[in-house]
């Protein structure tokens, strides 16, 4: 493979994590990037860099081209923004020009990293890759990556793009700055008063698990067609809670706040939010709210039979981005 490897999303927290792991199996590797975003990692690593944005189609093009094979990372991630119309800007229309563009540079594979939140509430439980999504959607991002995914199919099948799509399950790690290492942090910090959604369960995933997935994928010839879950440890909260205490030594707040208060308190914090600009306090909106009341519960064993993935300790995650947490107070 002397072809660069195209990966969008590259500065992201997956994205880092996976360029580390490309770069060290010695893989050519090009990264589209934003002139605004922090490149001193990709740049010791001795990457390629692309200047431009998923949403601007002649350096979408530029980074496509010459390369044989494409991540397709880049997305926004977050359960709050002040401009909602972001989450589509980016998550569906970035991806529809990476995809176009991969398409009419004949790429021999698009590899789309999506969410198992795009399955919504499934009939089966645990669902799987095989599974016909719920109803419903219960976030912004989370309807925005469910019609990117349509997208790439939708590429698939129009311009026979070979397309591979993996559904991580909430990624820890070093490093993560998303709502779960934030709430991994506050509970670390003392930041938290009350302990909320206790029995909601959610399906954890170490984020060198999902570049693992990756890398094994990328290997493959047959990769296209190839959809997998990422993550098979199901948890609840309060599951969560006692292995953070484990690891760091903190005790978890005690009182827990009922789910109906919760999610009252999730629907005022995000009021307040959309007058001040900034984020809800503690993380929690109300679209993080109605994504942990209902529970995502998914199995990702078919990745450890296809693909030889084996999952790691979902207490050496925890302590991982406890220790990424520790670094970053």
């Amino acid at each position: 493979m002397t072809d660069p490897i195209l990966v969008t999303g590259a500065t992201g927290f997956i994205g880092q994590h996976l360029a580390r792991r490309l770069a060290a199996a010695g893989l050519p590797l090009r990264a589209l990037v934003r002139a605004t975003s922090d490149t001193a990692e990709l740049e010791r690593l001795g990457i390629e860099l692309a200047i431009g944005d998923v949403t601007d189609w002649r350096s979408v093009c530029a980074a496509v081209d010459g390369c044989r094979r494409v991540v397709h990372l880049a997305n926004v991630y977050s359960m709050w923004e002040p401009d909602p119309s972001v989450y589509r800007t980016v998550n569906v229309e970035g991806t529809r020009r990476v995809a176009q563009a991969a398409a009419e540079s004949g790429v021999e594979l698009f590899l789309h990293v999506s969410s198992v939140v795009v399955f919504g509430r499934p009939d089966e439980v645990p669902f799987h890759e095989r599974c016909a999504p719920g109803p419903e959607r219960f976030s912004e991002y989370a309807r925005s990556k469910f019609e990117a995914d349509r997208v790439v199919e939708e590429f698939a099948v129009s311009h026979r793009l070979p397309v591979a799509i993996l559904y991580p399950g909430s990624v820890l790690g070093p490093g993560d700055p998303k709502s779960s290492g934030q709430y991994v942090a506050d509970i670390v910090h003392r930041r938290l008063p009350m302990a909320v959604f206790s029995d909601n369960v959610m399906t954890w995933v170490h984020v060198d698990d999902v570049t693992d997935a990756i890398s094994r994928l990328l290997q493959r010839d047959d990769a296209g067609g190839a959809r997998y879950v990422v993550g098979r440890h199901r948890l609840t909260m309060h599951q969560i809670n006692g292995l953070i205490q484990e690891v760091s030594g903190v005790q978890p707040p005690r009182v827990e706040m009922p789910d109906w208060l919760a999610r009252l308190t999730a629907a005022v914090l995000t009021a307040w939010s959309t007058v001040t600009g900034q984020p809800p306090l503690w993380g929690l909106s109300a679209e993080v709210a109605r994504t942990l009341v209902h529970s995502i519960q998914a199995d990702g064993t078919r990745a450890e039979r296809d693909l030889g993935l084996s999952y790691s300790d979902i207490r050496t995650a925890i302590a991982d981005t406890i220790a990424g947490a520790t670094v970053g107070s």
